[in-house]
């Protein structure tokens, strides 16, 4: 070959790889936009079996076409306490089953298309026979659907679509090359420590051992009297090692058991070449059944497939039933530092690789925020209610405290979220969190505002009248309630509970207007001073402010759930004015909290 032709071959064959790349990248985002849902469903019947951990690592890397990023997923659940690191050890194993099915679906790409010298009908089981109908019917679907599942298809088949191309292109490029060239290169990686070692840089290198799969597919093409079945199984050994690299990355910075995770993934391809391969060529230097097959049948790109796929299940069957060890060699690996202790990242920003897990993640943390701002609420009532406790007023500034890092943090988290490709419901769903933490932050505020009030009281030796009291005690008790409502409204999305909220607030309003009237009624006549009139007017006002935020949070429980969108007010002007049963709710509410 000229120096010009080896040029452009390189640059052919390197066309060809981005070609490849970016299609499976294509069509793995769009399979992850379109099954999100599906994902999260099969992640949350998830248990300690590992059988079912497994097939769920399975599952999940044959849809998406990636084991580098199911085990990514996998570190971030577990680095978010999501998922326990013995649970993870099922779904790796099966993620590195599931990668096998790309080679199998690049292998007729690397074999060629339909022959120059005319076509019949079996040609359509050929690549270029069923290739053009895939992406027409991908780039109508694009083009003539708005949204939803349908659209998500196109690009899928769009993505597979140019995915082969890149194959062919790859495989034209190594056409290319003269096969006495081929052979010398290729008769390199006769040596088994050569190949292993050229497929785990190729991988780590491309960052995708299902790409360096299709590069060895391409090289093969339909057959090389260099290339055998001896040679090419440590080099698919080195792939399957060198995919560890991207989960080891993103390790970096994580928890002990994000960590673990990743290295529990390594350990075991490590662990899966010493096992396969030292019986493989000990057997062999007796049998010589590698001369046996390679005599016997063309080792070509469905050879790939086949010994990719075979390798993956005799190490899992021998590995698995030792699933165990392999975690306690993950804490021997990675070991805790004695008094040290593990803070899990409750919001892993690997999660934001695949947003429908990440949008699940954020809404249990806003639940836990949830949680927080409202006992902080409750113990402020406590407060306010019984003698003044130093230790109770530090723990509800406390828990303001949480909340607010909470609110921050879910804040950025959701806006890295929205800029993602998400579906409608997501996208749903990321709006209405937006608008549940700030509501929930100003609840745990009106916590501390209470606790001011408290130590005001205190401080200036002031208390309230008898009939005050009585009054607060009431409003008190109401506040209460709501409260619960809405916590169970939120946490466990009950749509009664939530339609109970703004009746009760409603009576709320009416309570705290009739205690400011019966305290001017009560300056009159002087009975009560302008200074406690100050007091009393903030509590009147957190309590209100709180009752206006959890109907805010009520409001927009319902409405998501029940409208799929997002307008509390127009919602809750609704339920005022035209439910029969809000205005019995209300009714119900002002007997039974009555000033």
């Amino acid at each position: 070959m000229q120096p010009l032709d080896i040029v452009f071959m390189i640059l052919q064959l390197f066309l060809g790889l981005s070609v490849f790349l970016f299609g499976m990248d294509t069509m793995g985002d769009a399979l992850k936009k379109a099954a999100g849902t599906k994902l999260k469903e099969l992640l949350a019947k998830l248990t300690s079996n590992p059988i079912k951990g497994f097939f769920l690592g399975l599952i999940v890397t044959a849809v998406i076409q990636s084991s580098s990023a199911t085990t990514v997923m996998v570190v971030g659940f577990v680095n978010s306490g999501t998922m326990t690191l013995i649970q993870s050890v099922g779904v790796i194993l099966g993620a590195n089953l599931g990668t096998s099915v790309t080679a199998w679906l690049t292998a007729p790409a690397a074999m060629g298309g339909v022959a120059d010298t005319g076509a019949s009908p079996m040609d359509f089981l050929k690549t270029d026979g069923w290739m053009p109908i895939l992406a027409v019917i991908g780039i109508i679907l694009l083009m003539f659907v708005k949204r939803g599942k349908k659209k998500d298809i196109g690009v899928v088949l769009l993505g597979f679509a140019v995915l082969m191309v890149g194959m062919e292109l790859m495989s034209g490029a190594v056409d290319k090359i003269p096969d006495e060239t081929l052979d010398g290169i290729l008769g390199v990686f006769g040596n088994p420590l050569l190949g292993l070692f050229a497929g785990l840089a190729l991988t780590v290198i491309v960052q995708s051992s299902s790409a360096s799969v299709g590069i060895l597919q391409s090289i093969i093409g339909v057959g090389s009297s260099a290339m055998g079945f001896g040679a090419i199984l440590p080099i698919i050994v080195g792939q399957n090692i060198g995919t560890c690299v991207t989960a080891m990355l993103s390790s970096i910075g994580a928890t002990k058991n994000g960590q673990r995770a990743a290295i529990i993934h390594l350990s075991f391809n490590v662990i899966a070449a010493v096992v396969v391969l030292t019986p493989f060529y000990v057997l062999n230097s007796i049998f010589d059944f590698t001369s046996m097959i390679d005599n016997a049948f063309v080792i070509n790109a469905w050879w790939v497939a086949i010994t990719h796929t075979i390798y993956k299940i005799v190490a899992i069957a021998i590995i698995f039933p030792f699933y165990r060890q392999l975690e306690k060699l993950s804490h021997v690996i990675i070991r805790d530092k004695k008094g040290e202790e593990e803070v899990v990242n409750a919001l892993d920003e690997r999660l934001l690789e695949t947003p429908s897990f990440a949008v699940g993640r954020a809404a249990e943390v806003t639940d836990t925020m949830a949680e927080v701002s409202f006992i902080s609420f409750k113990k402020a009532l406590r407060l306010y209610d019984g003698p003044y406790d130093a230790k109770l007023a530090d723990e509800i500034r406390e828990l303001e405290s949480r909340a607010d890092k909470y609110e921050d943090a879910l804040g950025s988290y959701l806006v890295k979220i929205s800029a993602k490709d998400l579906d409608a419901k997501d996208s749903e769903q990321v709006t209405k969190l937006l608008h549940l933490i700030g509501d929930l932050e100003r609840i745990s505020d009106h916590a501390v505002n209470i606790v001011e009030s408290a130590e005001e009281i205190k401080d200036k030796k002031i208390s309230f009248s008898t009939d005050a009291k009585n009054e607060l005690s009431v409003l008190q008790a109401a506040v209460g309630e709501i409260l619960e409502l809405t916590s169970k409204a939120l946490l466990t999305s009950d749509l009664n509970a939530a339609a109970q909220v703004e009746p009760l607030e409603e009576v709320i309003d009416d309570i705290r207007d009739r205690i400011k009237l019966n305290h001017i009624l009560r300056l009159q006549k002087s009975e009560c001073t302008i200074e406690l009139g100050f007091v009393l007017s903030d509590l009147l006002n957190n309590f209100e402010r709180v009752a206006d935020h959890c109907s805010n949070i009520a409001g927009c429980v319902a409405e998501i759930s029940l409208d799929d969108a997002l307008d509390v007010h127009r919602y809750l002007s609704d339920m005022k004015h035209d439910s029969v049963e809000f205005k019995a709710q209300y009714e119900a509410y002002k007997a039974k909290y009555t000033v």
